[in-house]
């Protein structure tokens, strides 16, 4: 038998296998985190887009609400079209309406709340118009509340 302890082995077998281990999942995570920027950036042309409703709260029944679509600046934006659905609030059918050259779109909503229900929502997706627009995320909707 030898005198030598474990520490004052030089060969490094044991030890090679745990390096390769963590060397490889050190790699994965930084192969991940550069493909998730190279991802990120065809987004950096589109602008995403939100629904400025005028009124924004409005009572059960006829309601004409004014809906300007705006970009991440606040600027209006002409030709998208606004559509207006049923959320916790219920509509009959979908309204649908093109913004003007103001980034208007006036729509004619007839909501209901559902029977003990003091209050609801209509949701406002937006188609946007050809080019760098997009609509991903949750649009400001339309709250509507018992008369």
């Amino acid at each position: 038998m030898s005198d030598r302890t474990l520490w004052q082995d030089e060969r490094a077998i044991e030890g090679l296998p745990i390096r390769l281990v963590i060397a490889l999942v050190v790699g994965v995570a930084c192969l991940g985190v550069m493909l998730s920027v190279v991802g990120g950036f065809s987004s950096l042309n589109e602008t995403e887009l939100d629904t400025n409703p005028q009124p924004d709260i409005v009572e059960e029944g006829n309601q004409t609400v004014n809906v300007t679509v705006v970009d991440t600046d606040g600027e209006p934006i002409e030709a998208a079209t606004v559509i207006a659905r049923g959320d916790t609030a219920q509509l009959d059918a979908l309204a649908r309406a093109e913004t003007n050259e103001d980034g208007v779109a006036q729509l004619t909503v007839e909501p209901r709340l559902r029977p003990n229900q003091d209050e609801g929502r209509i949701e406002l997706d937006i188609k946007p118009p050809h080019g760098e627009y997009v609509d991903k995320q949750e649009n400001t909707g339309i709250l509507v509340i018992a008369s």
